[in-house]
C-alpha cells in the first residue's frame, strides 16, 4: 500500500508546533540518509522518522490522561517525568490515528527518547538522526557523534548514550532506567568488540 506522505505531513503540521514540526522534517531527512548508508527500509524509516514525536506537544496532564484511557502503562517515573510518555503514546497515535501498522515502526517510535538494549537497526537509526538532525547544537561532541553515525551504529550509541547519562547523572532523579540499561548494554559490547580487535 503506499503511503500518502503529504497527508500524513499535513496532519502533523497542525497537530505539532512550528519547531516541531521542523525538527521532525529534520530527523526524518537525516534517518533516510543513515537509511542509505546502511541499506534500510527507506519507506520504514520516513515514516517511523516523521511519527517520532507526533505525540509531543500534546501537554503533560492531557498525556497521562490519554495512555489511563488507552490503558498505557505509565511508570512512577513517568508520571514524575510526563514527557517521556510522547514516545509511548507516539507509538499508539502512529497507529490509530495514522494508520501504522508495522510493529518496527512503531517499535522505532517507542524506543527513540529512551533507548533500550539490542535495538533493531531501524530503531538505532531513529534514537540517532533526532540526537544529531542538523538543528540540534548543544549536546558535546555533536560533530564527533554525527561523523560516528555513519561509520559506525553501535559505537554511535555508546557515545550518545554515555554523553545523555553523564548529563543525566548531575541529576540522578531524572534518570531513567531505560537510558542507563541502554548505555551498560552498549558500553559492554563495544568493549566486548575491541578487547576482540585488540587480541
Amino acid at each position: 500500500m503506499q503511503t500518502d506522505w503529504q497527508t500524513m505531513e499535513d496532519k502533523l503540521a497542525k497537530e505539532l508546533t512550528k519547531s516541531r514540526f521542523r525538527h521532525t522534517q529534520a530527523v526524518m531527512y537525516t534517518a533516510c540518509s543513515l537509511a542509505m548508508r546502511y541499506d534500510e527500509n527507506l519507506d520504514q524509516v520516513r515514516t517511523a522518522g516523521l511519527l517520532h514525536d507526533c505525540a509531543k506537544c500534546i501537554p503533560n496532564k492531557k498525556k497521562i490522561e490519554m495512555c489511563r484511557k488507552k490503558n498505557l502503562p505509565v511508570s512512577d517515573f513517568e508520571m514524575e517525568h510526563p514527557v517521556l510518555l510522547h514516545a509511548k503514546l507516539g507509538k499508539y497515535l502512529a497507529a490509530e490515528e495514522y494508520g501504522i501498522k508495522d510493529p518496527e515502526i512503531l517499535s522505532a517510535i517507542e524506543w527513540h527518547t529512551t533507548g533500550r538494549p539490542g535495538m533493531s537497526q531501524l530503531e538505532k537509526i531513529i534514537y540517532i538522526a533526532d540526537y544529531i538532525e542538523p538543528g540540534r547544537d548543544k549536546a558535546p561532541r555533536l560533530n564527533e557523534i554525527r561523523r560516528m553515525a555513519f561509520a559506525d551504529l553501535d559505537q554511535c550509541m555508546e557515545m550518545i548514550l554515555a554523553d545523555t547519562v553523564s548529563y543525566l547523572s548531575s541529576n540522578p532523579k531524572s534518570m531513567d532506567h531505560k537510558t542507563v540499561e541502554a548505555y551498560q548494554y552498549y558500553h559492554l559490547k563495544q568493549s566486548k568488540e575491541r578487547k576482540g580487535a585488540e587480541s
